[in-house]
């Protein structure tokens, strides 16, 4: 991040006090720190920097993204974790993960007389007003990193919070600074090989280290040694503070290799303990792929029905409840939970592709097609699997896992980043939607589609769009193509106007009795309906003349 350029954004600098100082509630996103001498010696400090002051402000009762958030967001934005940001792409990416307020900061190693200080430049930026609402500097030497960082965590923390936190030691709270220094070059490591060395390092120095132990199990996962990974974290003791989280890691590792007595034996006191809807939905995941349940294990279905409770705004929950039920031969269950899904992620391309399964074998072919369509405009991927035989129709293995939300804080960053998605997507739709309209209104039909497909994509249930690409249809002598986008229409959303032009489809394909109910319909829905009306006198058989 280029120094000054935050002052130049936001003009406005409050005093170094607490006078703009976040609410308690209010998240705030800690980003690495820019190294502005490029002194090499200190390079682990830009990442260092953004983990101890997330850590030391959650431990005096701020609201802070810690780490492993944080990198799950660059993870779904794509955003390279190295990259070096503008101030408006982190402000940015401070939106997108829910903070109303972000910490940039400046390091720089200062040599005086042979000692070298450390300087620690920090500001926290309110999002919402547009100002630096704190800036500090502190000092001091590298082995003094901790005490440095516990100085400006106090000086940005809001007060409210460090009133009702316990008091904060934070020497006691952290390893050996050379422990410390061989974690964060772990996690910074270019290949896996480097970063198990300099992660066994840390704990060679402070062996009871266990966030180190954890680093160690992400790498081996990544790299698919689900052996080792289980073998980094079975050693970290109950009484540790990260013991929950490494139960939770050791039970997906003998997931992943098939024990699954063992994962049920993990998961299972964590779930009895806090029964959050990560735990709930593994313990559904251990059931299914185990196969073999008794009722004192119970269903999968049970576990997964737990989670969406847990977490109702989380799709993949309600995903995993309405596929356990298609794999239990119940297509009805299985079709109200897909559609649950659904409500929340329009855009699901699997959640499409099963219910419409589902729907095949409940008799409603029409809808069944419907479904497997707009899979298919999601993904290419779904054309092969429509040419599966019918006993094989979907395919094994679509249970989602969920192993990144044993997270410290309730509210989730993927759910702030879904919903920010969604409402990107909605804004989307709108534009191609509207662009879609007016080259309608001048005839240019074959860009007005091109615009739909694009609106379609972002929005798949949006009824205007696919009313709009019906009467596109249904102008060129596309019949079948007008039906089928109607179709999708009404179930989106059941509206007069749809119905009519369904109905003028039908008649357009000589089924004159088909056009009626649709006409009946809209007139049900709009009695005042003149095209409706229009279209019933059509339609409607005439009366015999009398005798």
């Amino acid at each position: 991040m280029k120094k000054g350029v935050v002052a130049v954004l936001f003009f406005v600098i409050s005093p170094p006090a607490r006078a703009q100082a976040p609410a308690p509630s209010a998240r705030i996103l800690v980003m690495p720190f820019e190294n502005v001498t490029r002194d090499g010696r200190i390079f682990w400090l830009a990442e260092a920097s953004a983990v101890l002051l997330a850590d030391d402000l959650n431990a005096l009762g701020a609201n802070a993204i810690t780490r492993e958030e944080r990198r799950q967001a660059f993870e779904r934005l794509q955003v390279p974790p190295a990259a070096a940001l503008s101030d408006a792409t982190v402000i940015r990416i401070g939106q997108l993960v829910g903070a109303s307020h972000v910490v940039v900061g400046t390091l720089a190693l200062e040599t005086t007389g042979g000692a070298a200080t450390l300087v620690v430049h920090a500001r926290d930026i309110a999002l919402e007003p547009g100002k630096v609402a704190a800036d500090v500097v502190e000092r001091g030497t590298v082995p003094e990193l901790f005490g440095i960082f516990s100085r400006v965590a106090r000086r940005l923390a809001p007060q409210a919070s460090i009133a009702r936190a316990a008091p904060m030691d934070a020497e006691l709270q952290h390893p050996p600074i050379a422990a410390f220094e061989n974690f964060i070059k772990g996690l910074l490591a270019e290949t896996p090989a480097v970063a198990i060395s300099y992660l066994r390092a840390a704990l060679t120095v402070s062996p009871t280290f266990d966030r180190a132990r954890l680093a160690l199990w992400d790498v081996y996962e990544e790299q698919g040694d689900h052996g080792h990974a289980l073998e980094a974290v079975r050693s970290v003791p109950a009484d540790s503070p990260w013991a929950r989280r490494a139960r939770f890691l050791a039970g997906l590792a003998e997931l992943s290799l098939e024990k699954y007595d063992e994962a049920f034996a993990s998961f299972k006191p964590l779930a009895d303990a806090r029964p959050t809807a990560a735990v709930l939905n593994a313990l559904g995941i251990v059931q299914l792929r185990r196969g073999a349940v008794t009722p004192q294990t119970g269903q999968p279905t049970y576990y997964f029905n737990k989670a969406a409770e847990a977490d109702p705004d989380e799709p993949d929950y309600f995903f995993n409840l309405g596929y356990a039920y298609w794999l239990n031969h119940d297509p009805q269950a299985a079709i109200y939970w897909l559609r649950e899904t659904l409500r929340r992620n329009p855009a699901d391309g699997d959640a499409h592709f099963v219910l419409g399964a589902a729907l095949a074998t409940s008799d409603n072919p029409a809808e069944a097609s419907r479904e497997k369509e707009l899979a298919k405009r999601l993904s290419s991927t779904y054309e092969a699997w429509d040419k599966r035989p019918a006993a094989e129709a979907v395919p094994k293995g679509l249970e989602r896992l969920k192993s990144d939300v044993e997270l410290p804080h309730d509210r989730r960053i993927e759910a702030t980043l879904a919903t920010n998605e969604r409402r990107d997507q909605r804004e989307l739709a709108t534009f191609y939607l509207d662009h879609a309209r007016r080259l309608f209104q001048t005839e240019n039909d074959r860009e007005a589609v091109v615009e739909l497909n694009r609106a379609l994509y972002n929005s798949p249930y949006d009824a205007e769009a696919h009313l709009l690409l019906g009467r596109i249809h249904l102008r060129n002598g596309r019949t079948r193509e007008a039906i089928d986008a109607l179709k999708i229409s009404i179930w989106s959303h059941d509206a007069a106007p749809a119905h009519v032009v369904l109905g003028e489809a039908y008649w357009q394909g000589k089924d004159a009795d088909a056009a009626r109910v649709e006409a009946e319909r809209a007139l049900a829905l709009d009695p005042s309906s003149a095209e409706a009306k229009r279209l019933l006198e059509k339609v409607a058989p005439k009366d015999p003349p009398p005798c």
